[in-house]
């Protein structure tokens, strides 16, 4: 124990095994949030469903996720953070063990389901538990520890999913949690379990809670079917949209005015926790866009395949790995508000390098801008972590880390949906004005079309070979009105974060369990 009663920080071989036992499952969570969504076709063609309804597989784990973040803090101060965690990692191997035995699509979704609830804790928790093990001066290193997890996971889902779809049974990209999972528990209980937390007889907000499943499960519903639906041409969507919105509000009232909240909103009163979270949730939005859109773009716009697409985005994951480490360390030395500075304009420099791409750009010109991504990475998550805990009391840690988390998931999925939704809309609308010069009077046309003739195809073969052309290049410019918006946002993001107050990572995040 320390002079103040708290647990001694940890040291050596048993401060580096559970460094790593607490790291696995940060990537497990992560990694589980990405690794099926290029494994659907397959899912779905093995189960006998359409690709329509295989998404469900991706929006159950969603929606109990994100209800299931929020309830972090409720969690720990009730049950303790060690135990919660690895009770949470537990539950979640076994409920991976259940989606790689699912027999048709509505026990997957259970399953799924399943799985999304029992994990909420297991972010924050890895994260409370990953500060509390280091010493003070060093848990600059400890969150980029857990920050490294969190940005090669993303990445590594679709690389891995696709690998293992294209060469295994689809059941292996739930059954890799298992040993995985089990190896986690047992190094975690067995190295923390006396580090366990001070536990507090809180009774549950049943009516919080309630309202909290009802709004997050019709946003996140509205979410992913809005753009199949047309969105607000849809009743369906307004419907769920005005549910989310009232429910939303009688939810934050009710937080605000009850005893024992079921979420702590409370914390939005502090200043960095309100713009470090917000500058948090619009820089991953953004970021989590262009997750989404470029290898999409990749796959059907320049013909590469979903590994090859996983492997131009790679080197941004090895560049945040290296460089992780020593922003860790400049942090314990330097306002965190320089690393987000450095963060927010390596990302906007990142986009806009996309933005001057080409349809026939070599593989060198598509991963340099993701090398670029790969530096802001590496502060990114360390900056708006340290920004928004400071200053948050030892047992409201879980809490704020739980609705930082939550936010920023939510934000991802907004993202997610708005991003696809643009992209399509600014293609029709480049291809309506490229179709516009094309008519049969056009010089340059008739002299392409030749050409094509010349070559032995035919004049129809020719006009189509021309409009796959177009439709090439109406979402080439649709990618880049996209990619230009992303970099003035990023850039945007730096008002917000140097409206927060200086932060130093030495002193100011404190352990969870203190």
């Amino acid at each position: 124990m320390s002079g103040d009663g708290t647990p001694a920080p940890l040291t050596g071989a048993t401060l580096a095994v559970t460094s790593i036992a607490l790291a696995l499952g940060t990537f497990m969570q992560v990694l589980d949030t990405t690794i099926a969504n290029v494994s659907l076709p397959t899912i779905a063609g093995n189960l006998g469903v359409s690709a329509d309804q295989s998404t469900w597989v991706i929006t159950s784990f969603a929606v109990s996720n994100g209800v299931a973040v929020p309830l972090t803090g409720w969690l720990m101060g009730r049950y303790g953070i060690v135990r919660t965690f690895v009770l949470s990692v537990v539950l979640f191997t076994i409920a991976s063990f259940l989606c790689g035995m699912a027999w048709s699509l509505g026990s997957l979704v259970i399953f799924r389901v399943l799985q999304g609830a029992v994990s909420g804790p297991m972010i924050p928790g890895s994260q409370a538990l990953l500060i509390s093990i280091f010493a003070p001066e060093k848990r600059g290193t400890a969150l980029g520890i857990w920050s490294i997890t969190t940005l090669v996971a993303p990445i590594g889902g679709p690389i891995l999913g696709g690998y293992i779809s294209d060469n295994f049974h689809w059941s292996w990209i739930f059954l890799i949690n298992v040993p995985v999972g089990a190896i986690c528990a047992v190094l975690c209980w067995r190295n923390l379990a006396t580090r366990e937390s001070p536990r507090r007889k809180l009774p549950i907000d049943t009516v919080g809670l309630g309202l909290l499943v009802i709004w997050v499960g019709a946003l996140q519903v509205m979410l992913d079917t809005g753009k199949d639906a047309d969105w607000f041409d849809s009743p369906q969507i307004v419907i769920l949209a005005l549910v989310a919105l009232i429910v939303l509000v009688v939810w934050v009232i009710w937080e605000l005015t009850e005893k024992y909240p079921i979420v702590d909103l409370t914390l939005f009163a502090k200043k960095n926790f309100a713009l470090g979270t917000l500058a948090f949730c619009l820089g991953y939005a953004v970021f989590f866009a262009n997750l989404l859109l470029f290898p999409l773009w990749l796959q059907t716009q320049l013909g590469y395949t979903a590994s090859w697409a996983g492997l131009v985005a790679a080197p941004s994951g090895v560049v945040a790995v290296i460089l992780t480490p020593f922003a860790a360390r400049v942090m314990s030395r330097f306002d965190a508000r320089w690393t987000a500075t450095i963060a927010f304009t390596s990302f906007a420099a990142s986009y806009f390098m996309r933005a001057g791409l080409t349809a026939d750009a070599s593989f060198g010109a598509l991963v340099l801008p993701l090398l670029v991504q790969g530096i802001a990475m590496s502060t990114f998550f360390l900056s708006m972590l340290t920004i928004s805990l400071d200053g948050i009391e030892p047992h409201r840690i879980p809490s704020a880390s739980g609705i930082s988390n939550f936010a920023r998931i939510t934000a991802g999925g907004f993202a997610a949906s708005i991003t696809t939704t643009f992209w399509d809309r600014r293609e029709a609308f480049h291809q309506s004005r490229l179709v516009e010069t094309t008519t049969r009077y056009n010089p340059v046309l008739h002299r392409a079309l030749g050409g094509l003739t010349d070559h032995g195809f035919t004049t129809l073969q020719g006009y189509g070979m021309l409009m796959r052309t177009l439709l090439g290049q109406a979402y080439l410019l649709a990618s880049e009105d996209l990619f230009w918006i992303s970099g003035w946002l990023a850039l945007a993001m730096l008002g917000i974060v140097w409206l927060t107050r200086r932060t130093v990572a030495i002193g100011r995040t404190v352990a969870a369990a203190d």
